[in-house]
């Protein structure tokens, strides 16, 4: 059964219970706006998602400049922000622009967040970047570094992490309610089977720019199939289901279970060496052109201070977790489940916005206790306040950038063939460092990291 607090109980308990939280660090910057100054934003990306985040940070700031290499994708940012400069190249906009802007939205497909995020963190913008963080796990490693560098405040589009839901989920496992958390399963229903590039060549659409829209991929000529949207599937530009809402959906676990410590060795529990994560990853197919319909994975997760080691389980193209795993719940479409010996949580939706008490009839009566984390202003309002020298996002890159890690960690399993051993500290497959270059790519000239 969902869980429930009451308005009085939330009212008389969110501040005091601040001070018990354990808050994820994220460096600010020392230039961060005044709170009632306005923000100067840039919007790399504008249609679609993009447009829409951006929209959500708009209000009580200045959209000072727009890039987007498609100009229909992008036509209702650009009719609406018309104060705002246009572009179709960030690089361009970045250099001409850059001491006019304090904070840059970051909405294009994936092969380009890195790059594009990256070289705004350079110039100490805040950032903001949807999910999945990155397309490559060394992307991922390097987006917290430069964070943490440039001393930025970030915000990955990791929507649920504002939500009531999770938030109660991650209290109740940190509280202990579950007791030890032993065990993780994370079933996702997207997925789309392989493809084959196509041989036709049809035109370029008059308003889009084919070569800033490939970046730092591979050359390869236009086709519909990659653009707009579509390109998901493909491994140049997208990260697959798994990439498209994995972040999202094993968000609670990764909070919950406190994963995030393994990537943190500047924490208070901070081991004497490296950590290391086993990866054991199968696919249905693998395509050197498209990523698989069906994969099941199984991480090997050491003790995190006095956290237990644990497995995680992790099946998407709908792929299901063994029915017994749900303590008598039914099975769902979607699913992130982490458990204990007392209790397990379970979110059905594949934001983990709602949570579930499993066995359900042990805790069908059960009301909540009193709220620890503070509640959120609003999933981008957090990022706005971070910018102006307030409290970190709650899905700064600190976290969301380990959470991308290991989504894309999954297909760097399916690939090696064979189990792998991770360091998160140093980014390296210790195990057969031959093994490496699959959590990196190489890059076109002019669009280098």
């Amino acid at each position: 059964m969902r869980t429930h607090i009451s308005r009085r109980g939330f009212l008389s308990s969110s501040a005091a219970g601040a001070a018990g939280l354990v808050i994820l660090k994220d460096s600010r910057s020392a230039t961060a706006a005044a709170a009632n100054e306005k923000l100067n934003i840039a919007g790399i990306g504008v249609g679609g998602q993009g447009g829409g985040d951006l929209n959500a940070v708009a209000g009580g700031n200045n959209v000072v400049a727009l890039c987007d290499v498609d100009s229909a994708r992008g036509e209702g940012s650009f009719k609406k922000f018309t104060d705002a400069k246009p572009y179709e190249d960030f690089r361009k906009m970045l250099d001409e622009m850059h001491a006019q802007i304090d904070a840059v939205v970051v909405g294009t497909p994936d092969h380009t967040h890195a790059v594009a995020a990256i070289a705004a963190m350079k110039l100490g913008k805040h950032v903001f970047c949807e999910k999945p963080l990155t397309r490559t796990v060394y992307e991922s490693h390097l987006m917290r570094l430069t964070a943490a560098k440039h001393k930025v405040a970030t915000q990955m589009g990791n929507q649920g992490s504002a939500s009531e839901g999770l938030r109660r989920a991650v209290e109740l496992a940190w509280g202990g309610f579950c007791g030890d958390m032993t065990e993780c399963h994370l079933w996702l229903a997207n997925g789309d089977g392989p493809q084959e590039r196509p041989k036709d060549t049809p035109p370029v659409p008059a308003t889009l720019n084919w070569d800033l829209w490939l970046g730092p991929a591979p050359v390869r000529p236009y086709h519909p199939c990659y653009v707009p949207f579509k390109w998901r599937q493909w491994r140049d530009f997208g990260s697959g289901g798994g990439g498209d809402m994995g972040c999202h959906s094993i968000n609670m676990a990764v909070r919950a279970l406190r994963l995030d410590l393994l990537w943190n060795p500047d924490s208070a529990e901070k081991p004497e060496k490296p950590p290391i994560i086993r990866i054991e990853g199968q696919a249905s197919e693998l395509n050197p052109e498209t990523y698989p319909r069906n994969i099941k994975a199984v991480f090997d997760f050491p003790a995190r201070g006095n956290r237990p080691a644990l497995k995680v389980h992790w099946y998407n193209g709908g792929l299901k977790p063994p029915k017994e795993v749900l303590r008598g719940y039914a099975m769902t479409q979607w699913g992130c489940l982490v458990g204990g010996e007392k209790a397990a949580l379970l979110s059905t939706c594949p934001w983990n916005t709602n949570v579930f008490l499993l066995p359900e009839a042990q805790f069908k009566d059960y009301q909540g206790n009193e709220p620890r984390i503070p509640r959120s202003p609003g999933h981008y309002a957090e990022w706005v306040r971070a910018c102006k020298g307030g409290e970190p996002a709650f899905s700064n890159f600190d976290i969301g950038a380990p959470t991308n890690e290991i989504v894309h960690l999954v297909h760097v399993a399916t690939l090696a063939g064979k189990p792998i051993e991770y360091d998160p500290w140093n980014c390296k497959i210790v195990n057969d460092p031959s093994l490496n270059p699959l959590l990196h790519r190489e890059y076109r000239a002019g669009w280098s990291l």
